[in-house]
């Protein structure tokens, strides 16, 4: 049969995917598994295979023959899997083309070494050494915004990467709304709410058994250890080569059971949502999550809807209770319940309660916003920290370990990402609600600590269509409706209220 311009262009998609892929492996191992001694070289390595993707992906051939098979298909429904293919092409080509190799050399050769400053000035609390690749790093992201250019706000070019179609006022917009309708709420707790306990979560808890139970419970909640694996990491994250090589990590501390427990079940759904993707969109653009925003809403709903549940303790802290029996042996599950969901504002965003967590986003993307425009040096970043910490959360770090520097995401230049963190808990609650109303068996399974309706639903719903639609079209889909903040207020107002007895 004769080769078809789509079979033409397929092959340097698949080329381009391969050595991105490549690109992932080196980036993951450099995280969890080299050695020191090796990272000069492994920047080195990264930034070979950048310079080749680059090139490959912004070639005039490439061009041309993402218009011939354009062409070729022509007249296909909209949802046909290989126009979808021609549309995030286009569009990721478009944004390619837009950045001089030169840029994207500076930008990952900056980014490599400002990562390894930023791990070791995280473990030494020394933001002085990392504010001079904060710096350099700033400057590259504002000539990445005009490069990329925009209408009104250079945040926009940033965001677009990471949440197609979403703009800086909007995202504003939605983050006042929850603000507006959560503060309230955390008012009242704090001035009438009953007190809860999480002292059990405080206690000497073996790492062999935290590791041990985190395995099993990724394996509850539908994460598929026969395509995936489990690693340790300074900051938790996922990580996908293909959907049958989807990895996770997480953090271990010895005398603290949540940040290993509840960051696992998050990077399970991360990894689960890919391993989900339909296999026909394999070794394509399209066999990814959807957008940040998208994929952050299923790490949320798997950690908190899911996870943070009374019905999921109900059916699984006698599990747990074996593994810690010493620790947990006179506790029950609605003692653990209330513990995991403990509203109290704290210093790190990961471990944050679900009502505070959105106040966390909010003020990195204040400060994002203003380290582009130029209103906050990147000098200043500490003390802006803990004044905005003050100011949304009533609580100030006593270090820049436990402020500034406590995330990996400005170190690797993810400028535009954080907002799409609360997006994510936005976009979970509304698919969480459309899903318990469309199958009574989503609600029957979860009451039994199970997850399989669900994850079916999601599987239909979201996790197959991989990165067809844009995020806009994917939730008006699922959930008949555009994005907004009302499932979310509606999910946690009714939560909190029952937990503190404020209803």
């Amino acid at each position: 049969m004769a080769s078809t311009a789509t079979d033409a262009l397929l092959q340097q998609v698949h080329r381009i995917h391969d050595i991105g892929r490549a690109l992932s492996v080196l980036s993951w191992d450099r995280e969890v598994n080299m050695p020191k001694a090796g990272d000069s070289a492994r920047v080195q390595q990264m930034t070979t295979l950048r310079q080749l993707l680059h090139q490959f992906a912004t070639s005039d051939d490439y061009g041309a023959a993402i218009e011939s098979a354009a062409a070729e298909l022509d007249g296909l429904p909209e949802d046909d899997d290989r126009r979808c293919l021609i549309r995030v092409l286009r569009r990721d080509y478009d944004r390619s083309r837009k950045l001089p190799e030169a840029f994207v050399l500076e930008l990952s050769r900056v980014g490599a070494v400002a990562w390894t400053v930023w791990k070791q000035a995280r473990e030494d609390n020394d933001f002085s050494n990392f504010q001079p690749h904060l710096s350099r790093l700033v400057e590259l992201q504002r000539e990445m915004a005009g490069l990329y250019g925009y209408e009104q706000d250079p945040y926009d070019a940033l965001l677009d990467g990471y949440e197609e179609g979403a703009r800086a006022a909007q995202v504003g917009a939605v983050f006042a709304a929850v603000k507006a309708a959560t503060v309230p709420l955390l008012e009242a707790i704090a001035e009438r709410g009953r007190s809860i306990d999480d002292s059990l979560l405080h206690q000497p808890f073996p790492v062999a058994g935290q590791e041990a139970f985190a395995r099993h419970v990724g394996a509850v909640v539908g994460y598929d250890f026969a395509r995936g694996h489990l690693g340790t990491a300074v900051h938790p994250f996922a990580t996908v080569f293909d959907r049958n090589d989807a990895r996770i990590t997480t953090r271990w501390y010895p005398d603290f059971l949540s940040p290993s427990l509840f960051g696992t079940l998050h990077e399970c759904g991360h990894a689960m949502y890919e391993q989900g993707t339909a296999e026909a969109l394999a070794r394509t653009p399209l066999g990814r999550g959807c957008s940040s925003g998208i994929h952050e809403s299923q790490s949320r709903m798997i950690e908190n809807l899911v996870g943070r549940s009374r019905v999921f303790w109900r059916a699984h802290f006698p599990s747990l209770q074996a593994q810690f029996p010493q620790q947990l042996g006179q506790a029950d599950a609605e003692a653990f319940y209330r513990a995991i969901n403990k509203v109290q504002p704290s210093l790190i965003r990961v471990e944050a309660d679900e009502l505070t967590y959105n106040l966390h986003i909010i003020l990195r993307f204040e400060l994002e916003q203003a380290m582009l425009s130029g209103d906050l040096p990147a000098g200043d970043l500490p003390g802006a920290w803990r004044d905005g910490m003050q100011r949304l959360l009533g609580v100030a770090p006593p270090d820049d370990r436990e402020g500034c520097l406590q995330d990996v995401h400005w170190s690797g230049a993810s400028f535009g990402y954080f907002p799409t963190y609360a997006l994510g808990n936005l976009h979970a609650a509304q698919m969480f609600e459309a899903a318990l109303a469309s199958d009574p068996a989503v609600g029957l399974d979860l009451a039994a600590g199970r997850t399989d309706a669900l994850l079916g639903w999601l599987r239909e719903q979201v996790h197959r269509h991989g990165r067809k639609f844009s995020p806009d079209t994917l939730i008006e889909r699922a959930t008949g409706r555009p994005l907004g903040h009302e499932a979310f207020v509606r999910y946690v107002t009714s939560k909190f209220s029952d937990l503190y007895g404020l209803a």
